[in-house]
């Protein structure tokens, strides 16, 4: 098994960097890459979907990003404790009638030895934007990287 780091337990700096590393990760919209990070039996909650497992996940991942199209993702860590992160998220993306959405969400975290991802609860509530009010545009620039996103 691949190391991937960082490792737990986490200090503040590194649980900062899992969390940067997850958001970029994400954004690439590439789910056999981001299947990577997560153990080979990993258990998600996602919204009302159970998956356990790297097929899953990607089949997961496939699915949604054929959904929500122009993803782009922001997430910022909340809380930590040894093998455990906390995170807030917020991503935009629009559907195919050209509506878009902003979502918000909660993860919960628990990572094996290896830094990898062995479980993943994520809550998420999806809000009608208008295209002018869209502000999360592509990945995050290096300036903007450990900056708080705004509640609303």
């Amino acid at each position: 098994m691949t190391a991937r780091p960082p490792l737990p337990p986490f200090d503040l700096h590194t649980a900062r960097q899992k969390v940067q590393a997850a958001e970029d990760a994400w954004n690439t919209r590439d789910p056999e890459k981001v299947s990577l990070a997560y153990t080979e039996d990993s258990r998600w909650r996602n919204r009302d979907t159970f998956v356990t497992g790297r097929a899953e996940i990607v089949e997961l991942l496939t699915a949604k990003w054929a959904r929500e199209l122009d993803y782009a993702l922001r997430k910022e860590l909340w809380a930590f404790d040894g093998n455990r992160i906390a995170v807030r998220f917020q991503y935009e993306s629009r559907d195919a009638a050209g509506q878009w959405w902003r979502s918000y969400g909660n993860e919960l975290w628990e990572f094996d030895e290896n830094g990898l991802m062995a479980r993943r609860e994520a809550s998420i509530n999806d809000v009608p934007i208008d295209e002018s009010e869209r502000r999360i545009f592509g990945t995050r620039p290096d300036s903007e990287r450990g900056v708080a996103f705004p509640l609303r």
